[in-house]
């Protein structure tokens, strides 16, 4: 049985991918793809990988969690279950850390290692998707006001457009965490809007279904959602500016060095990513600069606008 993990990262419409193989269940079990989503990951079965409990140690922790998911496999397989797709990205860790450390994900090296001892060496693929760094960020900032942090200070925003670790950084990571696993990279301007293609590339499974593939959740907040926020709770809503669309928050020569180092991030990949990493692209439409139209009615003009340049 094949194990696959679907590891995020966040902002990358991970959430959008997790509806759409949820609510396919049935369907993907009769091509003899298995499924498990948060509701699966969060309830229990992964706790312990990550050291949560004071009462016992991290090592009795790793252990009784090998234990539990090696079961939970176990029955999957028995089931007929011949590829099992693990989609979770709190996996990797959370948002609200990297922008405490203004660092794009600095312990994913550690958890996932830990996964891999977890899962006993059963995971045979990784799918990791990356965003273009002034986007990433700025999509984690409007989530991260939009639950009650503070409007980001000029300092802030300098550091993070300044941060030297680059998704290269993180994938050398966990590659290092993973040496037995194929590791598949999936730029979220490609593949975003079409969560049927990234099943289709990271399973191998021919003919994935269409129902689910174009409803959009979880989007950061915009400009117009975020000022009545701010305001509701009596923070200074003038310090955003004006619009309806999306909250770009860094100045034009910043994002202009994140887009520069994003390109860096995508040589890289292409020119073989040392042998760590698979790009995964598109060799259709995409591939010319040209974004499917499904991708660009269900994100919306602005989005499209931005997936079509980067590409």
């Amino acid at each position: 049985m094949d194990v696959v993990l679907h590891i995020g990262a966040h902002r990358t419409a991970s959430t959008t991918f997790q509806h759409y193989i949820g609510e396919n269940t049935q369907t993907l079990g009769l091509s003899g793809l298995g499924v498990w989503g948060p509701r699966r990951t969060r309830d229990g079965l992964l706790t312990g990988v990550i050291p949560v409990d004071e009462g016992h140690t991290p090592r009795e922790q790793l252990h009784r969690a090998r234990a539990r998911i090696a079961v939970n496999l176990a029955k999957a397989k028995a089931a007929g279950v011949q590829t099992l797709l693990i989609s979770d990205e709190n996996m990797i860790g959370a948002p609200r850390r990297n922008l405490r450390k203004g660092r794009l994900y600095p312990d994913i090296g550690d958890r996932m290692a830990r996964f891999s001892a977890a899962f006993d060496g059963a995971i045979s693929r990784v799918a990791f998707s990356i965003r273009s760094h002034e986007h990433y960020w700025a999509s984690v900032l409007a989530f991260a006001v939009a639950r009650g942090h503070k409007l980001p200070t000029e300092d802030c925003l300098r550091d993070l457009a300044a941060t030297p670790r680059m998704w290269r950084d993180v994938i050398t990571d966990l590659a290092c965490a993973l040496p037995g696993a194929e590791i598949l990279v999936f730029p979220y301007e490609i593949f975003g809007g079409i969560p049927e293609r990234s099943l289709e590339r990271m399973t191998g499974l021919g003919h994935p279904p269409r129902r689910y593939a174009r409803e959009w959740l979880n989007r950061a907040p915009s400009l117009n959602q975020l000022r009545k926020i701010v305001q509701d709770r009596g923070g200074d809503a003038t310090r955003l500016p004006d619009g309806m669309g999306r909250w770009q928050p860094f100045k034009t020569d910043q994002v202009r060095s994140m887009r520069e180092t994003y390109a860096d991030d995508l040589f890289w990949l292409r020119a073989g990513a040392d042998g760590l990493a698979t790009l995964t692209e598109e060799t259709g439409p995409a591939k010319t600069g040209q974004i499917p139209r499904a991708a660009q009615t269900t994100r919306g003009q602005d989005n499209g606008i931005e997936d079509r340049r980067l590409a």
